[in-house]
Order: C-alpha cells, then sequence, then structure tokens
C-alpha cells in the first residue's frame, strides 16, 4: 500500500557514488540534494550507513497476466518488484493470449497502471504467437498507449534469419530494440541442462553453449548490415561474452543482460535433482560465471535482468524431464548482484546503479527512469542498508510463486525503503 506524503526528508544518505547528502523529496520530485537540509513539514526518513540510488528497472520480467495467473499478476509481480527495489518491470510477452497486438499491450499496461506500485512497461512479441513465422503488430504496439519499444519472443528464438532481418528492419523505424532469446532450437530440442560433465553424469540431455553462441554471432551480424538494434537476453556463457566484445568493438549496436542466477549458480546445482534449478537458458560452468562476472564488470554485458520466471507449484514438484524451466528473481536481485559483484571487489554500488537503472531504462527508452539522484528528476529511489543480512524464505516471497532456488540462503544489502514518484511503496518490516 502506498503511504501519502508530500514532502519525504531523507537524511545522512550515502549517494551510489560514494557522497554524503541529504535528498528532499517534494511533489513526486527529487527538490534538493545537499550536505544538510532541513524541513519542518518533511516526513523524515533516516538513511545512516544506508545506500540509496536511483531506482532499479528491470528489462526481462514474466508477470504472466493474462492468462497465467495461478503464476503470478501484474500486481503479486509488483509488489515483489517494490519489495526488491524496482521501480519498473518490462512484462515479457508470452502471455496468453500472446501480447502480439495492440490490445493485449495495453492491457498489461492499464493492469500496471492499476496497481500502481510502479511502471509496468509491456514488451510485444516479435512474431504472431512467439512461433517465429510471421511478425507480429509491430508498428501497432509501438503506436499504442503502451508506446512499445522493447519486442521479444522470449521463451522462443526468432530462430529463421529472414524474420530477424525483417524484425531488425521495422523497429529500426522508430528506434526500437528486438530482445532476442539466442537458442538455436535444432541444438536443443529436448535438453534439459547445461551439456558437459555434470549432464553426462546425471544422464540428462546436454544444451550445449554453441547454441546460444551460433545465434548471437548471427544476429550481431544482422543487426550490423540492418544498422539497427540487437539485445541480447540472459546471456550465459564465456563464449557469448567474447562474441559480444567483438561486436562492441566493431561498433555493432548490441547491447546485453546477464540474470542474477547465471552470476552465482552453477551447473553443479542439478546434481540434486531438483527441478528448482531448472532453468533457460541453463547454468552453466564456474568457468561461464566468472566470465559473465568479468564481462558485466567491465561493460560488456550492459545490465543485470532478472527474467522472473514464476510458476505454479505442481510445475517444479515433479520430476526434472517434466517440470517448467524458471525460476523467481525480483525479490533478491540486488542482494545476489552485491555478493557476486560488490563484495568481491569487481563494481562499486555506482556500476551498481548504472548496471540495474541507468542502462536498462536508456535500453527500453524509460525516459523518467534511469537518471540518477538529480535535482528535478523524479522521485524513483531505491534504499539499501549494505551490511544487513537476512535469510531467504520461499514462504514469506511477495510473489504468488514459490520457486526460488535461493531459499535458505544468507545474503546482504537488504532493500529498507523503495521511492517511486516520491511516495513510499515499499518500506522494510514487511515480509522477507
Amino acid at each position: 500500500m502506498t503511504i501519502e506524503t508530500k514532502k519525504t526528508l531523507i537524511k545522512n544518505a550515502t549517494l551510489a557514488d560514494g557522497r554524503n547528502s541529504d535528498i528532499l523529496i517534494s511533489d513526486g520530485v527529487i527538490a534538493s540534494i545537499a550536505s544538510s537540509i532541513n524541513d519542518s513539514d518533511a516526513t523524515i526518513l533516516d538513511a545512516s550507513a544506508m545506500v540509496v540510488m536511483s531506482g532499479l528497472v528491470d528489462l526481462h520480467t514474466h508477470l504472466r497476466e493474462p492468462g497465467k495467473e495461478d503464476s503470478e499478476t501484474v500486481l503479486s509481480g509488483s509488489r515483489a518488484g517494490v519489495k526488491g527495489g524496482y521501480v519498473a518491470l518490462s512484462a515479457m510477452a508470452n502471455t496468453s493470449p500472446v501480447a502480439d497486438t495492440a490490445g493485449v499491450v495495453e492491457q498489461v499496461y492499464r493492469l500496471g497502471k492499476s496497481a500502481g506500485l510502479l511502471d509496468v512497461f509491456p514488451v510485444g512479441a516479435v512474431t504472431q504467437g512467439i512461433a517465429g513465422k510471421v511478425l507480429a503488430e509491430i508498428g501497432a504496439m509501438a503506436d499504442s498507449d503502451a508506446r512499445v519499444r522493447v519486442f521479444s519472443d522470449d521463451g522462443n528464438c526468432v530462430s529463421d534469419p529472414l524474420v530477424m532481418r525483417r524484425a531488425l528492419e521495422y523497429v529500426k523505424k522508430f528506434g526500437g530494440v528486438i530482445a532476442q532469446h539466442a537458442q538455436e532450437p535444432a541444438l536443443t530440442a529436448g535438453s534439459q541442462m547445461n551439456e558437459g560433465i555434470v549432464s553426462a553424469t546425471l544422464g540428462l540431455k546436454g544444451w550445449p553453449a554453441v547454441a546460444e553462441e551460433a545465434i548471437i554471432a548471427r544476429d550481431v551480424l544482422l543487426a550490423e548490415h540492418v544498422g539497427s538494434r540487437l539485445h541480447i537476453c540472459h546471456l550465459t556463457t564465456a563464449g557469448g561474452v567474447e562474441i559480444i566484445r567483438w561486436a562492441k568493438a566493431r561498433g555493432i549496436n548490441v547491447t546485453a543482460e546477464v540474470t542474477p542466477h547465471h552470476l552465482l549458480l552453477t551447473d553443479e546445482s542439478a546434481r540434486s535433482y531438483d527441478p528448482i534449478f531448472k532453468v533457460n537458458p541453463p547454468l552453466r560452468t564456474e568457468k561461464d560465471v566468472m566470465a559473465l562476472r568479468a564481462g558485466l564488470a567491465d561493460g560488456t554485458i550492459d545490465i543485470v535482468a532478472t527474467d522472473h520466471a514464476p510458476h505454479p507449484e505442481e510445475s517444479k514438484e515433479c520430476e526434472w524431464q517434466e517440470a517448467a524451466f524458471g525460476m523467481l528473481g525480483l525479490e533478491h536481485a540486488l542482494s545476489i548482484v552485491a555478493a557476486t559483484m560488490v563484495e568481491t571487489g569487481l563494481m562499486d554500488w555506482a556500476a551498481v546503479q548504472d548496471r540495474m537503472s541507468t542502462a536498462p531504462a536508456r535500453i527500453g527508452g524509460y525516459a523518467d527512469h534511469g537518471r540518477g539522484l538529480a535535482v528535478g528528476a523524479p522521485a524513483h529511489l531505491t534504499v539499501i542498508n549494505p551490511k544487513a543480512s537476512y535469510r531467504v524464505d520461499r514462504d514469506r516471497l511477495q510473489s504468488k510463486s514459490r520457486n526460488t532456488p535461493f531459499h535458505g540462503m544468507e545474503f546482504t544489502a537488504r532493500v529498507v525503503a523503495t521511492f517511486f514518484h516520491g511516495q513510499i511503496v515499499y518500506q522494510e518490516g514487511g515480509n522477507a
């Protein structure tokens, strides 16, 4: 529930760039940032020992509504988002019906407005029914009230090179971006996990790294040929990082994301045969994890995106081969980035703000987000206690689903408050 207040004064905050400042929020915007501010009319939030940064933006969220409300709704996903420090979510198109028309994306957009906790930006499908054959109503979705600028068949790869080329050409007209699920289907039919020593030991069909890397290589060349924007979803392999690095050095307009779970977990988790670790694309090797961390640190990988993928209990409480792919991500993403990137010395909080707020907002074209802490900017803020530790409990999540692989793990960097348009939409003291 939103707490109504006209003015809030955040005292003694540490900004992402390391400065110590007070922040005055008035009428939904940042009114002042200074070493000391006093305002007797403002509600005081003491942020001593806290880090305050621009509110988080997720470019890759599965909110499931319409059609799969047993897994998640826009409202429950929004509650999970603000608890994780997010102020904007990009709702993927693989709903039922698929978000491949102006009508469906506008429905998702209205549901986000109705929830009122954060901004929900619908992602439009690239192809009709995300079937990879015929382009969806890309222009109509771009011109709709939702003003869609990101298009993805996530869950499926746009594997036909001609369809991918035409999609890149189409979105170039209005500055849109195609977000590709890089997975060559001919190389992954029936695959269950990463192809390697663990898959061979467990007798599960392997998912080779080259299936991802082949599509990335093809698509960066297509993007160069067309002169359009390409975004690679959930990068997982060391080879993929090198292809993105090469493409950027060549001047190709490509960006890439990594998920929190691919920064932390490896295919060794699958030895438990617990389907909670079954995800698409799969968990890879320790070598891949280290390459992903290095790529995120040096900017080869532009952003962290959650790929928050809720499922009902029966879709995970079953045999590995029958289980659904996917895991939750919104509520603990920031803590995982802190554990893998900040506490290891690979990134500071300014870099976290860039990878989890500024850069995703820029890629998505979300003009009111990711602007940092600047006077006059909308007061979308995330307040973090970087030293506070907590244990993940799947029974105390805000998501409707419980399929978190992080249950029982201990993290630090706990979100203590989230501001959306100057209002506190989450404050510590609720469920963990």
